[in-house]
């Protein structure tokens, strides 16, 4: 049996974690093309990806290190993304748990270490970013051990080995003096004697577990899973068992393994090994790919329950098709059930008025999501996100969350306001040197909304991160949203007059020359209800002049909204529209006269 070790990195968003591996990637020699040598963080090779300094998609590479071949799943450490975060450690036979040594543990660092700990695996603790001025290593080690214990780790597991580092450096030690260190050795060293070899067999019969899969244009559809028991070859027969059981005989052709971040052919491979395999087009997340004579499926993957879901509908803005490359019902159905095949977290229904009903684990979820179908070329809508109530012994329950959050002391008593009203209760509250910790137990619903809120009663100091916590009664008596929106009375262009007369009403979305449509929101009004103004007025021209006309005018700067502002903004009568070039919110009914009829229910 060949000298592996499967390891998965965990860690909070920020905390260094692809940094290590591309320098665990540099330092092991591993064979990397120039493009990917050039590129800073070589493991987030997704656009989203590298704007948002997070990992989204779990990636794999492999290094050699002596005669033992490493094999590094890089994790994303977003609790929406849970599903992801539980297929990739099924493949893993221990963990190496990055920790800021200036932020310690994080709340969405507990979220994937209670999945690894359910799994038994054992940890190293790498606390990152020793060189930061304000790093507090004791205080870090303290809180990671407190961690350990909250989530029930055996003794075993929570007397964890320690390497200290700088990732951006590529140095490690087992002592924090950062003069010590050389290079990032200790890591490797950590891993081969604290990580066990995989279990398994390969004199048994074959048994193979799909965690991810994606597509190639010239192999197909590609299925990426851990060989538990039996040696795989490449063009072999195997038997494919799906997740409701069903068996289908077929051929594989193509067998493949990473070296470095490349896959390459290889074949054969055996138990422990991490492969990709091609040549069934119908494989999916969770099947085994089992021997052809003793057929026997491994447990399928249990995924965590959706808590948000959103209406996505074809675009019929007066702009539909304008600006998409991909417009109509069919194109954008398969496309989202294409996204079942790579994302087991997420769900799709069809709506009976020929929409679909998208349900994930969290608004960023869904918000990745669309905008990942942005950025390919679709036009559609989405309407407001909502959480999903659960039938429980009889009773309709609502999702709650965990929130954590970090503020400056002075900003912490708004927060706490804020979150009481949307009925958060405060579980635990901290205070050192000038930071608040607070921890809040609040329904899904109150927090929708609420994370631009929070960056302006913070001034963008505060940090927030939430977790699922589980289902319990609706408190009900939920509020509207206070204010209304300014709505565009006519379609045109917006033209400055007409924008600085509409500015006293509210706080507006455009500047002037940006063509709009009647019906469509250009600001959100200062008070509750809506109100529709002429954004498109221009000032009428006289051939009388005045020498001081016009400079006293003063325009503010509109605000910005992206896509996530949008999804948090809109009301129930609202919708996003979303194209490859605009993000733009407007009414469900454009026109005033006919949404008044609606709402009294006359036809």
């Amino acid at each position: 049996m060949p000298n592996i070790r499967n390891i998965a990195i965990i860690a909070h968003v920020d905390h260094g974690k692809t940094t290590l591996v591309d320098a665990m990637l540099r330092q092991s020699k591993t064979q990397l093309n120039k493009e990917q040598t050039d590129q800073v963080c070589i493991m987030d090779s997704n656009d989203l990806e590298r704007e948002r300094g997070i990992t989204i998609f779990s990636k794999n590479a492999s290094v050699q290190w002596g005669d033992t071949k490493i094999n590094i799943i890089d994790t994303p450490g977003h609790a929406d993304f849970g599903g992801e975060v539980e297929r990739v450690l099924k493949m893993a036979d221990g963990c190496l748990l990055l920790v800021d040594a200036q932020e310690g543990p994080m709340p969405q660092t507990r979220f994937v270490l209670k999945k690894a700990l359910a799994l038994n695996h054992p940890i190293i603790v790498v606390i990152n970013k020793i060189d930061k001025p304000a790093s507090r290593i004791d205080y870090v080690l303290d809180k990671t051990l407190d961690l350990f214990l909250e989530l029930g780790a055996s003794d075993e597991v929570a007397d964890f080995p320690v390497v200290y580092a700088v990732a951006k450096q590529g140095k490690a030690g087992l002592e924090p003096d950062i003069d010590k260190m050389t290079d990032i050795t200790p890591i490797f060293d950590k891993i081969i004697s604290c990580i066990p070899e995989p279990k398994g067999d390969p004199n048994k019969p074959l048994q193979m577990l799909v965690v991810s899969t994606n597509y190639d244009n010239y192999k197909g559809k590609i299925a990426i899973g851990r060989i538990y028991n039996g040696t795989l070859n490449n063009g072999e027969t195997i038997t494919h068992i799906n997740r409701e059981g069903k068996m289908q005989k077929i051929k594989i052709t193509s067998l493949m393994a990473f070296s470095g971040l490349e896959r390459v052919e290889i074949p054969s491979a055996s138990a422990g090994d991490i492969v990709t395999i091609s040549g069934i087009p119908e494989i999916t997340i969770g099947d085994t790919i089992a021997d052809l004579n003793n057929p026997e499926a491994l447990p399928t993957l249990k995924i965590e329950e959706p808590t948000v879901k959103m209406t996505f509908m074809v675009n019929d803005s007066p702009f539909c098709g304008k600006e998409g490359q991909y417009t109509t019902s069919r194109q954008i159905r398969e496309r989202l059930i294409k996204e079942l095949e790579n994302d087991v977290a997420l769900r799709v229904e069809d709506d009976p008025d020929g929409n679909w009903i998208v349900s994930g684990r969290g608004e960023l979820h869904l918000a990745i999501l669309i905008e990942r179908l942005r950025r390919e070329g679709f036009e559609l809508q989405v309407s407001r996100p909502q959480v999903i109530l659960k039938e429980i012994d009889g009773k309709m329950q609502t999702p709650f969350e965990q929130v954590f959050i970090e503020v400056p002391e002075e900003f912490s008593g708004s927060v706490i306001q804020k979150l009481s009203s949307r009925h958060g209760e405060l579980k635990n509250m901290d205070t050192q040197s000038n930071t608040v910790s607070l921890e809040f137990l609040i329904p899904t619903r109150g927090l929708l909304g609420y994370r631009s809120e929070f960056l302006t009663d913070t001034k963008g100091m505060g940090i927030m991160n939430s977790i699922f916590y589980g289902y319990d009664k609706d408190p009900g008596n939920w509020k509207d949203r206070e204010q209304g929106s300014l709505v565009a009375h006519e379609s045109g262009a917006t033209a400055l007059h007409g924008l600085i007369n509409a500015q006293d009403r509210g706080l507006l979305f455009y500047g002037p020359t940006i063509t709009i449509y009647k019906g469509q929101v250009v600001g959100q009004n200062s008070r509750p209800g809506d109100l529709r103004v002429n954004v498109c007025k221009t000032k009428q021209l006289t051939n009388m002049r005045s020498k001081g006309d016009g400079v006293d005018d003063h325009f503010n700067t509109p605000r910005t909204m992206d896509l996530e502002d949008a999804l948090e903004y809109i009301g129930d009568d609202e919708l996003v529209e979303i194209t490859p070039k605009n993000i733009r919110i407007r009414k469900v009914v454009l026109d005033e006269d006919e949404a008044k009829r609606k709402a009294k229910g006359i036809k």
